[in-house]
């Protein structure tokens, strides 16, 4: 597996984590959710988010290399 591939796969596996907390929050915000565990979540998305971004700059990186 090339280094890009590694990067992408790993942004994919990231993507699921942002689907689950994004539905986490959709369920706090439509029901009696603890605002603290949403603010929780909602750091923990931007966390992610930049996690995702790392890695795909890393891809790109790697692609534009020839790696």
């Amino acid at each position: 597996m090339t280094e890009a591939n590694a990067s992408f796969q790993r942004a994919e596996e990231l993507l699921e984590r942002l689907r689950l907390k994004i539905e986490r929050l959709e369920a706090l915000a439509s029901g009696s959710g603890d605002v603290d565990e949403a603010v929780d979540d909602l750091a923990e998305v931007a966390d992610i988010a930049k996690e995702i971004e790392a890695e795909v700059q890393r891809a790109r990186q790697a692609a534009d290399a020839g790696a």
